[in-house]
């Protein structure tokens, strides 16, 4: 379990434009490979101390690289500490909805004191993007304070930082076999305990993680 540190976190003020932390108002698509709203789920292979036996949501993959939020690495902050560290009071409502209970997630090495919440509906939020018809990525203020006044989206997650690849670099990995890819499935991310997320996402592509080597190739 990931230890945040006790600096203070920060989202965009509410009335920010959109685009932000390295995210595209209009991705460009790159040439025969967008693997946007994509699991890529390491390989038994991969090592990396941050990266190994993680999945990572894409939420954006273009010309220029693609970010993502590994959904299965929880911190040991719970989402209503979190929002009295960004000065939220969670009313009566929000409290019903067992923030007390709601791991915060690390979303990856990059931006680690900024926050980014993956959502369902979309909403109308002052900083999204929409990595797919079902999914929304918001980094602004304005979600989590409709959270604490229990109005916030139905279904969400909350990461801390966020993972992000160069021009290029996450093709270069899946092509060493650093990755599997499969299309997301939304109940992995909001309704399947962190725990058993990389198994589920294993079992999209028909594979036992138990029988899986550091020698098989990838999707």
């Amino acid at each position: 379990m990931v230890k945040p540190s006790k600096s203070r976190f920060s989202f965009q003020a509410s009335a920010s434009p959109a685009g932000h932390a390295g995210l595209s108002a209009r991705p460009q698509p790159v040439p025969g490979l967008d693997l946007t709203n994509h699991f890529l789920i390491a390989m038994p292979s991969m090592l990396d101390p941050i990266f190994g036996g993680t999945v990572v949501y894409l939420c954006e993959h273009n010309a220029d690289g693609a970010l993502g939020l590994i959904v299965n690495k929880a911190t040991d902050m719970m989402l209503d500490v979190l929002l009295e560290r960004i000065d939220l009071t969670p009313g009566a409502a929000a409290r019903m909805l067992g923030l007390d209970t709601q791991p915060v997630m690390f979303g990856g090495p990059v931006q680690v004191e900024r926050g980014f919440v993956l959502h369902q509906p979309h909403g109308s939020w002052s900083t999204t993007i929409t990595p797919s018809d079902e999914i929304g990525l918001t980094t602004s203020k304005d979600v989590l304070e409709a959270v604490a006044a229990g109005r916030g989206p139905q279904r969400m997650l909350v990461t801390l930082g966020c993972a992000g690849w160069s021009a290029g670099q996450l093709e270069e990995e899946i092509g060493r076999n650093g990755w599997l890819t499969v299309p997301a499935e939304p109940a992995i991310i909001f309704d399947t305990p962190a725990e058993e997320r990389f198994a589920a996402a294993m079992k999209l592509l028909g594979i036992d993680p138990i029988m899986l080597t550091g020698s098989a190739g990838h999707a």
